[in-house]
């Protein structure tokens, strides 16, 4: 909750109004929150979904806490 608003708010602006590497600093950051997050709750982060789907490898789009119950755990 976090981590989205810091890399697509905070760090434009920041990239604007401070030094860039203010506004890098803050997109990494925020991005890593996102994907601690992600690590946290037992998903995968959506930006490496397609990718692992192309390579053949067991996906975790939703986390499993949050799936119905008797629906596959991964996608094929």
């Amino acid at each position: 909750m976090v981590g989205i608003p810091l890399s697509l708010i905070v760090a434009p602006a920041l990239w604007f109004l401070a030094p860039w590497t203010w506004g890098l600093a803050a997109f990494l950051g925020g991005y890593v929150l996102q994907w601690i997050g992600h690590r946290v709750e037992g998903n995968d982060v959506g930006e490496f979904i397609p990718i692992k789907r192309l390579l053949g490898l067991p996906v975790v789009a939703i986390a499993p806490q949050f799936q119905p119950p008797g629906s596959p755990s991964s996608a094929p």
